[in-house]
Parts: structure tokens; C-alpha cells; sequence
């Protein structure tokens, strides 16, 4: 199994994301001096383009200066190479909530550009609500408008560094990075609402060389997700992107890969990470015609659980799925992937299930400990396997604590399975393979959940 060239890969991500840069007499452009208002009522998006223009046509790391004390209301801004938009202490960018008023999809975006900071102690305020109908009282959660922006869309960037600020209250995307290289994301903070949908934290897609660290994020969707999504233009594989020490609040999945996989996504370290509650702790969303290899999970503690219906995922504690998204399409596999010092709590199983389309091979888990347990009111004995047309979305399935289907060399190295107060009668072998081989056990503890009805370990021979 080729985990050995994980240092490798860190030691390529560090020389190519980092990098030291000799100080220099750094130019301010004040937004104020071009005509910002800064009252939270007129829209300043056309003054604070122009000190954006006019920074970028000095560059070399020239500083735009959002000062503090003062709320701007804003559409789109487009970001430009060799500068800095500096958000000053408590500044606030508020996003307008008339559709007219932007330009694209996005609030602040930009394009192909190069050496592009964005950094300070002030946030940007999306206004979720404002961009909602209503709230479903039965289902809980949400239901947007028509038409709601993404806050960050930064596309084809290289040399990108986004530092401290505050993302809250995102109607949709947070912070979208599409074809871009060479990117830190350090000390971030989202603080979104966790029953709005589709507001997910960061978002790396088709991006390489990047690394994410000290963020504290707490959103609806997804809160750190690996994309490929599908495009018109060819923007390369997901590789080389380091997750690290940071703490996750999530209606849905903690860490994950997916569910757009397009092209292949490798070399992808999650580490050092809490996740507080998820839907999922890790997760791999195979869907699409992209291979998913040379990943870690490591050193990650996470809370899963069951949520209302329209959430994706079933408190499964991990989750590495590979199935069709429709009957006809073609799917890559899942292969090589590290789960390591990795301990939680939650509703439903570890899961490891490909299909007789695509089988997962090669995965390790080494020392995971997990309990599983029911705490949360809504229905159990199922499985999500959504987005799917080719099988059953919501799957009604028994939980063991471990379940491995259409899966080949998986080792279970000083791995364990706890059972807590709540055991219904669907919780079942502590471990429970079918269709599978080569399955290696190495120093298990744990037993059935009920140990006169289930064997501590089933497993069935293909």
C-alpha cells in the first residue's frame, strides 16, 4: 500500500504553498478616498472597484484598505493580481441582497490572477436569511430563492493567501476556489447558519499546492470539501492540498472528497482536526469518472449523527462510498487511502462500500476507535448513498459497526468498536464485510452489539 510517500507529498505541498518574500515599502489605497461610504446603506461596490483598479495598476503588493468602523454594502468586486484587500478591525463588507446589482454570481471574485492577498480582522456578511423563503418547520431546514450569490468565487489564481478574516452568514458557497495553485488559507473564520443548504466552508476544486490551517468553521453544508466539479473548460486535477488543525461545525460532512469527482484527486492530507458535529465525520463521495488516491485522514476527532431528511449522510461515523450517479455513467475508483489515529462518536457505521461497477481497493485504517450509539430522534437502519439514479438513495441497511462491501485489501490495524447506552435492535456485527477480499484483522477489539443474536465479526466469503 503506498502510503510511504506521504512526507513526500507534505514536504511539496510546504515548498510550493509557502514561501519567503523580502519586506518592501508596501503602497496603501484607502477605499474612503474614492468615494466609499462605508453607512451600510449606499452601495459602494463602484467606489471601491475603482481603489481596486487603481491599486492593481500600482501592484507589487499594493494594500486596499477597507477601513474599520464602517459597514460597506457591496455586489461584486473583482480582485486583481499583485495586491492586498486588507479588511481593517471590525470592517464589514454586507452583501446587497438585489440580484441586479451584480455582475456575476459571486460578491468578490476573481480571475486568473497572480499574488492576490486577502487578509484582515474584518468579515463579510452574506445575509442568508434574506436570501431564503422560508423555514420548513418539518423538514428543518431552510428553502432558498431563486437566485442566492456565493461569496467567494476565485478562479484560475495563483499565489493566492487569504489570512483571519470572518465569513458569516453565507447563502450559498463560502469561500469557491476553481483552478487554482499555490494557496494558504490560515486562521479563517465561517460562521454560517447550520440549517441554511449548500453554504459550505472552503471549497478546493481543481485546485493543487494548496494548504488550509487554523480555520473554525461552522456551516449547514460541507465544511471542507475537495471538488472536481464538472466544467467547460479543462481545469486540471485536485492534488496536493493539506487540511490541518482546524475546528469544524457541520449539519453535514466534517472533511470530505466529493461528490463531484470529474478528474482524479490525490494526494490529500486531513489532519489535526475536530470536528464538533457532522452528519459524517470523513467522507469520500465517489459519483464521476475521476480516480480518488493517496489520501490520509490523521489524527481527527468527530461527533456523527442523524439529521432531518433533505441532509445528505446518516450519522455515518466514515464514509467511503463509490457508486454511479446514473445508471450509464462511468466511475472511477477509490484507491490507497490512510485513516489514522482517528477516534468518535456516532449514530451509524464506518462505512467502505463500492459497487460491482467500482470496487475500492487498498485502505487502512490504523488505530480508529469509534462508539457507536442513538441519541437523535430521528428514523435509523438506514444508509445514504445519494446522489444516485443507479441505486436506492436512502438504503435501509443494519449497522454494523464496521460495514465493508465490493471492497478489496482493507486491513483493520488495532482498530476498535464500542457500543453505547441506546443499542436498537439494527445494530449489529462489529464488523460485517460481503462481496469483499483479502480483508486483513490485526489486534480488534470489540464485540457485536448483540453478542447472543450477531458474531463479533461476519464476514462472508465471495
Amino acid at each position: 500500500m503506498a502510503f510511504k510517500n506521504i512526507f513526500l507529498v507534505l514536504f511539496i505541498m510546504n515548498c510550493g504553498v509557502l514561501s519567503v518574500k523580502a519586506q518592501k515599502a508596501i503602497t496603501i489605497v484607502n477605499v474612503i478616498n474614492y468615494g466609499a461610504k462605508g453607512d451600510g446603506k449606499t452601495l459602494d461596490t463602484k467606489a471601491m472597484q475603482k481603489a481596486i483598479d487603481a491599486a492593481a495598476k500600482i501592484g507589487n503588493g499594493t494594500k486596499i484598505l477597507v477601513p474599520t468602523g464602517h459597514q460597506y454594502l457591496i455586489s461584486t468586486l473583482v480582485l486583481k493580481s499583485n495586491i492586498e484587500f486588507f479588511l481593517e478591525g471590525n470592517a464589514q463588507l454586507l452583501v446587497s441582497d438585489k440580484k441586479e446589482d451584480y455582475s456575476v454570481e459571486g460578491a468578490i471574485v476573481a480571475n486568473d490572477v497572480k499574488n492576490l492577498k486577502i487578509s484582515g480582522t474584518g468579515s463579510i456578511n452574506g445575509r442568508a436569511l434574506e436570501f431564503m423563503t422560508h423555514y420548513d418547520t418539518v423538514k428543518e431546514i431552510w428553502t432558498p430563492k431563486e437566485w442566492r450569490p456565493k461569496l467567494f468565487i476565485l478562479t484560475k489564481c495563483t499565489d493566492l493567501e487569504i489570512t483571519d478574516i470572518t465569513i458569516e452568514k453565507a447563502p450559498s458557497w463560502s469561500l469557491h476556489m476553481l483552478g487554482c495553485e499555490n494557496v494558504l488559507i490560515d486562521g479563517v473564520k465561517i460562521k454560517n447558519n447550520l440549517d441554511v443548504p449548500n453554504c459550505d466552508g472552503i471549497d478546493p476544486d481543481h485546485c493543487r499546492n494548496v494548504e488550509i490551517r487554523n480555520c473554525e468553521i461552522s456551516c449547514g453544508d460541507d465544511a471542507i470539501v475537495v471538488k472536481a466539479t464538472q466544467q467547460d473548460i479543462d481545469y486540471g486535477p485536485s492534488a496536493n492540498i493539506w487540511v490541518h488543525d482546524c475546528k469544524l461545525e457541520t449539519q453535514d460532512s466534517g472533511v470530505k472528497i466529493g461528490t463531484e469527482t470529474t478528474q482524479d484527486i490525490y494526494n490529500i492530507v486531513f489532519e489535526r482536526c475536530e470536528i464538533k458535529t457532522s452528519c459524517r465525520g470523513l467522507t469520500i463521495q465517489l459519483r464521476d469518472e475521476g480516480n480518488v488516491y493517496n489520501i490520509v485522514f490523521k489524527n481527527i476527532n468527530f461527533t456523527s449523527r442523524y439529521h432531518s431528511n433533505p441532509w445528505w449522510g446518516r450519522g455515518e461515523a466514515i464514509s467511503l462510498t463509490a457508486i454511479p450517479r446514473n445508471p450509464d455513467s462511468k466511475i472511477g475508483i477509490i484507491h490507497n487511502v490512510l485513516i489514522e489515529n482517528v477516534k468518535g462518536i456516532s449514530e451509524n457505521s464506518i462505512r467502505i462500500n463500492g459497487t460491482k461497477e467500482s470496487r475500492i481497493t487498498d485502505i487502512r485504517l490504523q488505530n480508529v476507535n469509534v462508539t457507536l450509539n442513538r441519541w437523535t430522534k430521528y428514523p435509523g437502519n438506514l444508509y445514504d448513498n445519494r446522489p444516485t439514479k443507479a441505486y436506492q438513495g436512502i438504503e435501509v441497511h443494519d449497522t454494523p459497526g464496521i460495514s465493508i462491501r465490493f471492497s478489496d485489501r482493507v486491513v483493520l490495524d488495532d482498530c476498535s468498536i464500542a457500543w453505547g447506552n441506546t443499542i436498537p435492535e439494527y445494530f449489529t456485527n462489529a464488523i460485517q464485510a460481503t462481496e469483499s477480499t483479502g480483508i486483513e484483522i490485526i489486534n480488534f477489539n470489540g464485540e457485536s452489539a448483540n453478542p447472543a443474536k450477531y458474531k463479533a465479526i461476519d464476514i462472508l466469503k465471495l
